[in-house]
């Protein structure tokens, strides 16, 4: 992770469960995809970091949230930032296709908070916020592009504080940052 002159920072979670296994030839283009679309977000202005599996070059062998549901914990400067990576990159073809890898999402699959600069959010921080999110709708705790909340909104709400200490996510998984090269 590196310096950022921002107090905090942008965490999404983005879950997406796959309509057939990652070795299925049907899958093939997503998978295909991955490196690239990684390497354009390590590199994309804004980028902070995402979650990485150990021994990895993403995070999709973790199935913290289901045995067929892939996760994307990552951290922003802003939420410009990331909707710019998200629909103004190379990740826009990704999202175009997904019906064709992901099963159509019933309930949210996406949430946003903000945490304090230097706090890397775990995978059960970031699954208790959407499970948050789909419980009570969105909130300075946990929200959407379609409903967000600044960090000085969200400061002002104790229920959104995250953990204020730096620390690691799970031991089975390691990060990458901007700046480094991409974990491939």
């Amino acid at each position: 992770m590196t310096a950022s002159p921002h107090a905090a920072h942008l965490a999404q979670l983005n879950v997406a469960t796959l309509r057939h296994p990652l070795d299925d030839p049907r899958v093939a283009p997503f998978v295909d995809m991955l490196d690239p679309v990684n390497a354009a977000a390590d590199g994309a202005p804004g980028f902070v970091w995402r979650l990485v599996e150990e021994g990895g070059s993403d995070a999709t062998a973790l199935r913290p949230a289901g045995e067929n549901v892939i996760v994307n914990l990552s951290l922003w400067e802003s939420q410009d930032a990331l909707w710019d990576f998200a629909y103004r990159s190379g990740h826009l073809e990704a999202m175009r296709r997904r019906r064709e890898w992901f099963e159509r999402h019933v309930e949210a699959h996406l949430v946003l908070w903000w945490v304090p600069a230097g706090h890397l959010p775990t995978v059960g921080e970031a699954l208790e916020r959407l499970a948050h999110l789909r419980a009570h709708g969105p909130s300075p705790r946990a929200f959407t592009f379609t409903s967000s909340y600044g960090a000085t909104e969200a400061a002002r709400h104790p229920a959104a504080a995250s953990p204020t200490r730096p620390e690691a996510d799970a031991p089975d998984a390691r990060t990458t940052a901007a700046g480094d090269p991409p974990a491939v």
